[in-house]
């Protein structure tokens, strides 16, 4: 047994902005501090399970929404403290459990956490599905944002932003609603729509509040709903979207619930920003599933 704590960090991340802290981010963590060794997110998930069973007093995820996804999948559920040291372009998680914005202040945060042997638990959500279980921290995209990330994915050019911005635009070309089963806790609201998303915290995509009232320690899962929008309505709901004041157009519901199963054909659900699978999954919320180091 030991009781180092194991550093998962992404040196791409920020679009590797943040490459020169890293070092900074390990001497604030503590001579026990040592960095694993990850090439992929498959490698990352398995370089984390192997320092949790190695008996690790912490897992410390250095990067954006996705590294602390891939870290997520090892210690939810698990005695094991996890740190979460913001560094990415979207660092929508660590806003949700209010950890510092600064990375070295974060991880300053952590490493006296630690020592001081506090935690926060905080809610995951359980995802099951065809495949594994798999858990996220922030929210889940099921609508027309997750449309165009499954089709960014799977361009080649351009490359950057401009990419997604493409993405929107041939998206929005075969804008049409879909129709969604959703039973939440046990009670049916199938609806159609375009819009639909479920998570533990307010925002996704670098900021956008999408779930404004989530608490990520409440027990409950948020999930919220549009109805079906034009296109012009559509864009024009981005700047609401940003503040979060999307959720007093009469089209959009709010639901809190415990249990969700969310179905819908020929779509692919991002979870955490990472791609998680065709949207056929059962999700339940999982109370205290983390010990938040900060």
């Amino acid at each position: 047994m030991t009781r180092d704590i194991a550093v998962l960090a992404n040196p791409s991340a920020g679009r590797g902005r943040h490459r020169d802290l890293l070092s900074g981010v390990l001497q604030r963590l503590g001579p026990g501090a040592r960095l694993l060794e990850a090439h992929s997110g498959a490698s990352a998930e398995e370089a984390c399970h192997a320092a949790v069973a190695d008996g690790v007093a912490a897992v410390v995820a250095v990067g954006g929404d996705g590294t602390i996804h891939r870290a997520l999948q090892a210690v939810a559920g698990h005695d094991v403290g996890f740190g979460v040291v913001p560094a990415g372009t979207g660092n929508d998680f660590a806003a949700g459990v209010g950890m510092p914005t600064d990375p070295l202040a974060a991880a300053g945060a952590v490493a006296a956490a630690l020592r001081e042997g506090r935690y926060t638990p905080v809610d995951l959500a359980r995802v099951d599905g065809p495949g594994p279980v798999r858990w996220f921290g922030a929210v889940l995209a099921g609508g027309f944002d997750a449309l165009v990330n499954e089709r960014a994915n799977r361009m080649r050019w351009p490359r950057g932003p401009r990419r997604y911005d493409l993405a929107i635009l041939l998206e929005l070309a075969r804008l049409q609603p879909r129709h969604y089963r959703l039973e939440l806790d046990g009670t049916d609201h199938s609806f159609t729509g375009m819009l639909v998303a479920v998570g533990n915290c307010a925002s996704y995509g670098g900021g956008m509040r999408i779930l404004p009232d989530a608490d990520p320690a409440d027990g409950l899962l948020d999930v919220v709903i549009a109805a079906p929008f034009g296109r012009v309505a559509l864009a024009r709901l981005k700047p609401r979207l940003d503040r979060g004041t999307h959720v007093t157009d009469p089209r959009v519901t709010v639901f809190r619930a415990r249990h969700v199963r969310l179905c819908s054909e020929g779509i692919v659900a991002y979870a955490d920003g990472e791609r998680l699978g065709p949207l056929d999954l059962d999700m339940t919320c999982a109370p205290g599933a983390v010990r938040l180091l900060r």
